[in-house]
């Protein structure tokens, strides 16, 4: 699992997402074992982070939601989902508020 979540994140890196946030939700919730939280500085950026995912697939894709509008795109990979969020976005949501009670996983440790 680390290996999947280190492989997303790298990726994320490399296309400079911003303020990248690894959760652990294995104990509260049966959806996913992680999330992982993203932003990107505008629309064009979101798009581009979401076609380097596609393209690179570093581990696979069973379904993407809300690539109508790149505003808040979400890649569900199985065990793990990722939040690709325009800056707004994840300020108006704030998944990690709601999601409080997750432990934070290092990325360093990864």
């Amino acid at each position: 699992m680390e290996q999947k979540i280190y492989e997303i994140v790298k990726l994320l890196s490399d296309k400079k997402a911003q303020d990248i946030v690894v959760l652990d939700i294995s104990k509260l919730t049966i959806i996913a074992d992680y999330f992982i939280i993203c932003s990107a500085s505008n629309v064009q950026h979101v798009k581009a982070i979401v076609d380097e995912i596609e393209e690179k697939e570093p581990v696979r894709i069973l379904r993407i939601e809300g690539k109508e509008s790149f505003r808040w795109v979400v890649v569900d990979f199985g065990d793990i989902i990722l939040h690709i969020f325009h800056e707004k976005e994840r300020e108006f949501y704030n998944l990690e508020r709601l999601w409080i009670d997750a432990q934070k996983v290092e990325i360093a440790a990864l």
